[in-house]
């Protein structure tokens, strides 16, 4: 895949579709790879005449690892004092950055989890790069939202991984608490996904730092407001991990925004809802084209 330079940082990125095409900027997770934005589902993106644009967030997958800032202190953290080696604008500066370095003005920004905090920001600190923003199993800051459920609080505190093959079980656990009602547990295709992602990068540390920095992130759902692009907010009802009430708040937040309820959804995106995800980000990112002045590229 290719590599580009933006923010001080290496960042590997993939694009799909004709880069013709409007471009929609795809944001992971805490934690994620590119690759957890599923190869067809973005495929199925880019079929609706997009280009589509995946990329590793700075300490995920093949971009750059901050080793030098050493490992992170959740304890310190978790007690109100969060010495973040980054923060999440950091995080939105480098998509920013990784546009410049595709000559791309701005494109419809699409995060989930943890990648929702990061489009909201893009949107909030680089209002000129945001076409529209969707904001898919995310919140208001750590302070300003619901908290997990225990089962969700359990997930994303738990001990990291000291091997690859601990890894892998740590994630088939995670998955397996963290999907919804409605979505059977695939132990298998969990299982080739959980693999895929160890054999491309192990680096647990990367994603203990990226926690720090949601823990210290400040307050946005005040800054929410000044948001004029079209916005769509996406949630499942059985979500542990940000539970819904985090959705709506933000979708309260952004004037005109679109709240998409999905039922029996938990902390994931199954592929049974991807029509009607796919179909209302597609909704949001037109109605973005009906804007005068907006550009797509340099």
């Amino acid at each position: 895949m290719p590599r580009a330079r933006a923010n001080g940082i290496d960042i590997e990125y993939e694009g799909l579709g004709s880069p013709n095409d409007p471009p929609i900027l795809l944001v992971a997770g805490l934690g994620s790879q590119l690759i957890t934005w599923d190869d067809d589902f973005c495929a199925e993106l880019a079929s609706r005449d997009f280009h589509v644009i995946r990329f590793d967030n700075r300490d995920a997958g093949l971009s750059t690892h901050l080793d030098a800032a050493g490992p992170p202190d959740m304890a310190a953290a978790l007690a109100g004092n969060p010495k973040p080696a980054y923060r999440l604008d950091d995080m939105a500066a480098d998509s920013a950055g990784l546009l410049d370095a595709l000559g791309l003005h701005a494109a419809h920004i699409v995060g989930a989890s943890m990648g929702g905090f990061i489009a909201q920001l893009i949107a909030i600190n680089h209002p000129e790069r945001a076409l529209s923003l969707t904001s898919i199993m995310s919140g208001p800051s750590w302070r300003e939202g619901v908290p997990p459920t225990p089962e969700g609080s359990a997930v994303l505190l738990a001990r990291p991984a000291s091997t690859p093959e601990e890894s892998i079980e740590l994630s088939m656990w995670a998955r397996s608490e963290l999907v919804g009602s409605a979505d059977p547990f695939d132990r298998v295709w969990e299982r080739a996904k959980a693999e895929r992602a160890v054999h491309r990068t192990y680096y647990p540390a990367g994603t203990g730092r990226q926690l720090v920095a949601i823990l210290a992130a400040d307050d946005r759902l005040e800054r929410l407001r000044a948001i004029r692009v079209p916005t769509l907010v996406v949630h499942g009802d059985e979500d542990v991990l940000v539970p819904i009430e985090n959705g709506r708040l933000v979708a309260a937040a952004v004037p005109g925004a679109r709240m998409l309820e999905l039922e029996g959804m938990g902390h994931d995106l199954p592929r049974r809802v991807w029509p009607r995800v796919i179909g209302a980000i597609v909704e949001t990112a037109r109605k973005a084209s009906a804007v005068p002045g907006l550009q797509t590229s340099t």
